[in-house]
């Protein structure tokens, strides 16, 4: 008789909490504290609702507990604030997800931090530590002061993951971004080919090496130029943190200066800068321009042709993923597969139309 239960069990097309209790042998009440690890069960009683459940394979209905429970979940994005654009439009986007999630019963928090500023995301860190946030997506920065209050979320178990820039492997469960060795490799190599075999020089400007996107841009464009265009040469970075008015007077010096400049990168923000500088100051007879995140100033520009390419990384995508990916950690489900988010190369042949403004 028992070899028949359990074949009818395993015959369960939509297995319920109550078949698993039921198989097992105990009360639906620890089937279903088992099952959403409320604990305060024995370990005999917790190895046969897990029997169970496998034999019957039971699939834990993450909505509907969390509905039976009233969950909501409470996520915090740590973004830089102040006149970014790029990160402008990864908050209008955060605005309108955030909308949409409602009916899900998730709350979205944006916490402001100052670009670069290691001590305004410590700050902003510590204010998450201190709410009941359950995940939290941080654009990081390479200093050691992040590690206590990034310990003291692991410690309260809630996940963390780099947005954009990326945070140390160990104090994250994920990292949500492109791959920025890649872009600036794939930097490199648009330059290297837009010279033709011909000599230049690169003007490089950069925000911070203190933003490991940053860092990882500029090695791998110098790694490419290095191994591939050794006829190109690059200049030392001019340091911006992304600031309108340091890219302006950086590009405006490092064009007027350097008559053997055929290029110029910019692998951060603070474009609009860039831009004027473009526009007062003579450029080279051969120039090429490549500059990141297509924005509604970066996108006239090349429709326009002051520059070149915009190497994008979609910061929709990188939301909705980060959504994804948080969700999954605090239900304890394996993430779902996802194609490899690689950078955008946008010409003026290519360039969409339905940018938001952000300026």
């Amino acid at each position: 008789m028992r070899c028949i239960d359990q074949f009818k069990s395993a015959a369960i097309k939509n297995p319920t909490l109550t078949d698993v209790a039921r198989t097992a042998g105990v009360s639906y009440a620890t089937a279903d504290r088992v099952a959403n690890e409320r604990g305060n069960v024995a370990q005999k009683s917790v190895q046969k609702v897990k029997e169970a459940m496998t034999q019957l394979g039971y699939v834990r209905n993450v909505a509907a507990a969390n509905l039976s429970t009233n969950r909501i979940y409470r996520f915090a994005f740590l973004i830089p604030g102040g006149k970014n654009a790029f990160f402008k439009r990864m908050r209008l986007h955060l605005q309108r997800v955030s909308d949409v999630m409602m009916a899900d019963r998730v709350h979205i928090e944006v916490i402001d931090t100052d670009a670069f500023k290691s001590a305004s995301l410590f700050e902003g860190l510590q204010q998450v530590v201190a709410s009941n946030a359950d995940g939290v997506a941080v654009v990081g920065l390479s200093t050691s002061n992040l590690e206590k209050p990034l310990n003291a979320l692991r410690a309260q178990g809630v996940p963390v993951v780099g947005l954009v820039s990326d945070l140390p492997t160990h104090q994250r469960d994920a990292y949500i971004g492109i791959n920025n060795k890649v872009a600036g490799r794939t930097a490199g190599r648009l330059i290297g080919l837009s010279h033709a075999g011909l000599p230049g020089a690169v003007a490089l400007l950069a925000g911070s090496l203190k933003a490991q996107d940053h860092c990882d841009r500029l090695m791998g464009c110098r790694e490419v130029l290095e191994a591939d265009f050794p006829n190109v040469e690059l200049l030392p970075t001019a340091f911006t943190f992304d600031d309108q008015q340091k890219v302006h007077d950086a590009a405006v010096e490092a064009l007027a200066s350097n008559d053997r400049i055929t290029a110029l990168y910019n692998v951060g923000a603070g474009n609009i800068g860039l831009l004027k500088a473009l526009e007062s100051t003579a450029r080279p007879a051969r120039f090429f321009c490549l500059v990141h995140e297509l924005v509604s100033h970066t996108r006239t520009a090349l429709v326009n042709k002051q520059i070149d390419v915009v190497i994008d990384q979609r910061p929709d995508v990188e939301i909705n993923r980060a959504m994804t990916y948080l969700q999954a950690l605090v239900d304890n489900r394996d993430i779902p597969p996802m194609q490899e988010h690689v950078p955008t190369i946008y010409v003026r042949d290519n360039v969409p139309s339905d940018i938001p403004e952000t300026d």
